[in-house]
C-alpha cells in the first residue's frame, strides 16, 4: 500500500507547509480518500466497465463478513474465493510515516484499529509481496519502539515482549489465514491535507510488521484503522479533532474524510442517533428501530426489546441484515413495486426496461429517519438490471456504503453520535 517517496519527492514533500498537531486544534482538516476503483488508484482497470467494477465490489463486500463475524454466511450471492483479501475495504488513504517523511497508501478501515505497515528486515520468506520499498526504521530519527510496561501494550493488539522489553503486537483477520506481526512503536504520522498544508501527529503508535502473510495484496502497504478502538488513527488523535471526523460516499469516485471543525455535520437536514458503546470498540454500532417501506413499516426486534444493533460501515458495499427480517423487507419491497421481480445473483432484481417504480424507503435509526433515494437501494448491475442492495446474512447486521452514498455522515466521538445531512457528495 505504500509508495516510497525519492529524494526529489521528499524534498519537495519537505518544502510543503507543514501544521503540527497543536495548530491543528485550533482547525480542522481534510484528507483525500481513494476509492479503489477511482483513477487514482492503483488497483483502477480502464479495461473494466463500471458493472463490473461494481461487481467485484459485491464480492469484497460478501468476503468481509468474516472480519465481523467468521461465523457469518451469505444468503445469495455468488462469491469468488479468488477475491478474498482479508480487511480490503473500498477506499484507500495516502499517509507519510517518519523522518523524513515516507509515503504509504494503505486500506482506510472503519472495522479495525491498527495503523501497521511492513518494515525492514522483512525477508520474503516472511512478507508479503509489496510492490513498493518496505518502511525501514533506521532511517526515521523519530521511530520508538514502544515499551512492554507502555499503557498501549495491551490486549488484544499485544502479542509478547522481545528480550529488551519491547512490545511485540499481532493482528489476525477474519479469513484466518491473514495476520501481521511485529513491533509496536511511535512514528510521526503526516496526513496530506486536501488544502495543501499537511498535519503532523507526533508519536503515534503503529504496528511495524516484520512477518505478514496471508491475501494481501502487493498493491497496498498496510492498514489505517479508522475504527473506535484504543489504538486507531480516530482515537489516538480525538483530542486534536475535538473527536469529530465525517465523509460523503461517491460510488467508484474518491472523496474527502474530513477532521476536526471540518469534520462537522451541521445545518437544516440534519438527523443524529446515538453512537454505541460496545464490545468490540473497533466497531461504530448504531440501534436500527424500523425501516420504512411506503407506509409500511417493519420493527426490528432484537430479544425481547424493540430495536437491533447494526454496524455502519464504509468499507462493505450492501446492507446485511437478519435473514427473516430481510426476506420479510425484500417481500413487502416487492408488493408495492409494480413489475416482474426476475432472476438475478442478488435477492430481488428487476429489468430496467420493466420501469418498475421503486416506493420510498427509510431508515429509522434511534431517533433519526434517514429517507433514502432509489440509488441508494438498488444498484444497477448491467446495462438491463437493478437489483436490491439489501441482503441477508446471519452474522452482524452492517449497514454500507451504497446506503450511504450522498449522506455527508459525521461521527462525533465525545458526543456520542452519528449524523447523517442529505448532500450531493460529488459536489463536496
Amino acid at each position: 500500500m505504500a509508495t516510497f517517496l525519492s529524494c526529489a519527492f521528499i524534498l519537495f514533500f519537505l518544502c510543503l507547509s507543514v501544521i503540527s498537531q497543536a495548530e491543528a486544534q485550533t482547525g480542522g482538516f481534510s484528507v483525500e480518500l481513494i476509492h479503489r476503483d477511482s483513477p487514482k488508484s492503483p488497483f483502477y482497470n480502464p479495461n473494466e466497465t463500471p458493472y463490473q467494477r461494481l461487481r467485484n465490489a459485491l464480492n469484497r463486500s460478501a468476503n468481509r463478513l468474516s472480519h465481523f463475524n467468521k461465523n457469518s454466511s451469505v444468503s445469495s450471492a455468488k462469491v469468488s474465493q479468488a477475491d478474498i483479501i482479508p480487511n480490503v475495504g473500498d477506499y484507500l488513504i495516502r499517509i507519510s510515516i517518519g523522518t523524513p517523511p515516507v509515503e504509504i497508501l494503505a486500506v482506510a478501515d472503519t472495522g479495525s484499529d491498527l495503523i501497521w505497515t511492513q518494515c525492514q528486515p522483512c525477508p520474503p520468506s516472511q512478507c508479503y509481496k509489496q510492490d513498493n520499498p518496505l518502511f525501514d526504521p533506521q532511517k526515521s530519527s523519530t521511530y520508538k519502539y514502544l515499551s512492554c510496561s507502555s499503557s498501549q501494550c495491551a490486549p488484544p493488539i499485544k502479542e509478547s515482549c522481545s528480550g529488551e522489553g519491547n512490545c511485540k503486537y499481532l493482528v489476525r483477520y477474519g479469513d484466518q489465514e491473514s495476520f501481521s506481526n511485529g513491533d509496536l512503536a511511535t512514528e510521526t504520522v503526516t496526513l496530506g491535507s486536501t488544502s495543501g498544508q499537511a498535519v503532523a501527529l507526533p508519536e503515534i503508535v503503529f504496528g511495524c510488521g516484520t512477518k505478514n502473510s496471508g491475501r494481501f495484496n502487493s498493491k497496498t502497504d498496510g492498514i489505517v484503522g479508522l475504527g473506535g478502538g484504543d489504538a486507531s488513527l480516530i482515537s489516538q488523535i480525538r483530542t486534536t479533532i475535538a473527536g469529530k471526523f465525517s465523509y460523503c460516499l461517491v460510488q467508484q469516485s474518491s472523496t474527502k474524510i474530513n477532521f476536526g471543525t471540518n469534520g462537522i455535520v451541521s445545518g437544516s437536514g440534519v438527523v443524529s442517533t446515538p453512537l454505541l458503546v460496545k464490545n468490540p470498540k473497533t466497531f461504530y454500532y448504531l440501534t436500527l428501530d424500523a425501516i420504512s417501506v411506503g407506509d409500511q413499516r417493519l420493527g426490528v426486534i432484537s430479544g425481547s426489546t424493540p430495536g437491533g444493533d447494526i454496524v455502519i460501515d464504509s468499507g462493505t458495499t450492501l446492507t446485511y441484515l437478519p435473514p427473516a427480517y430481510a426476506s420479510t423487507l425484500l417481500s413487502v419491497m416487492s408488493s408495492m413495486i409494480a413489475a416482474q421481480p426476475v432472476e438475478g445473483p442478488y435477492d430481488l432484481c428487476y429489468r430496467i426496461s420493466s420501469r418498475p417504480q421503486f416506493p420510498e424507503v427509510t431508515i429509522h435509526f434511534r431517533d433519526a429517519d434517514v429517507k433514502l433515494s432509489p440509488s441508494n437501494i438498488f444498484m444497477k448491475i448491467s446495462e438491463d438490471l437493478v437489483c436490491s442492495v439489501f441482503s441477508a446474512s446471519n452474522g452482524t447486521p452492517l449497514y454500507g456504503n451504497i446506503m450511504q452514498t450522498n449522506f455527508l455522515i459525521g461521527y462525533d466521538i465525545e458526543g456520542r453520535t452519528v449524523s447523517f445531512k442529505p448532500t450531493d457528495c460529488s459536489k463536496q
